[in-house]
């Protein structure tokens, strides 16, 4: 197959990382090559954290360069116009609309323009989808399974090497068990806000 390149944003202490472990997993189990990484900026104070996950059969390299990126699912608004330069023109991208504010804008010392942004966003048509991803968790009864929503929503999209499925088989494997269920649900409601996504191949 041709390498399928996927970039998840978002800040720390959302579950970006476990939600790239969660979709590499579930592309070893089909029987995938893949390559991960991760770039952390101060993840424990809510900084910027973005994880590279490629399946193909030859990856050279774990990194995905701008523009080469089949699909971004980023967990936080200003994180996703961020991530958005990784994007190929044929790729999509899956963006919870919910902002969190960094501490430099709510001390007045820089400006986070959600308004801007989000215009920006839907200017790209039919390739960005904005869903309120922590909305929907909150549904479920904590906000920490953000990261299922935008996995359930991402399941959507066809093209995909893996199929929803298969993610939710990597998800019971690594989740312990007191914490299956709700994150079930996540899953299952971010496949609803998804189906709205489109159908045309990510892949050219």
């Amino acid at each position: 197959m041709k390498t399928f390149n996927l970039i998840i944003t978002g800040v720390g202490g959302q579950g970006g990382v476990l939600a790239s472990r969660l979709f590499a997993e579930a592309a070893l189990a089909a029987g995938y090559k893949v390559r991960t990484s991760e770039t952390i900026g101060m993840a424990q104070r809510e900084g910027s954290v973005i994880s590279h996950v490629r399946v193909g059969e030859r990856l050279w390299s774990a990194l995905i360069p701008d523009g080469a990126a089949d699909v971004l699912i980023s967990l936080e608004l200003a994180e996703g116009l961020k991530g958005w330069t990784k994007v190929a023109p044929h790729g999509r991208a899956i963006i919870n609309r919910r902002p969190i504010i960094p501490p430099a804008a709510s001390l007045g010392l820089t400006r986070y323009d959600e308004g801007a942004i989000i215009e920006f966003l839907q200017q790209q048509g039919q390739r960005v989808h904005l869903i309120d991803a922590t909305a929907a968790a909150l549904e479920t009864g904590n906000a920490k399974t953000t990261n299922m929503v935008m996995l359930g929503a991402l399941s959507t999209l066809p093209g995909l090497p893996v199929t929803a499925d298969m993610l939710w088989q990597a998800a019971e494997a690594l989740l312990p068990a007191r914490l299956r269920e709700i994150n079930r649900q996540a899953f299952l409601t971010g496949r609803s806000l998804g189906s709205c996504a489109g159908t045309s191949p990510l892949v050219s």
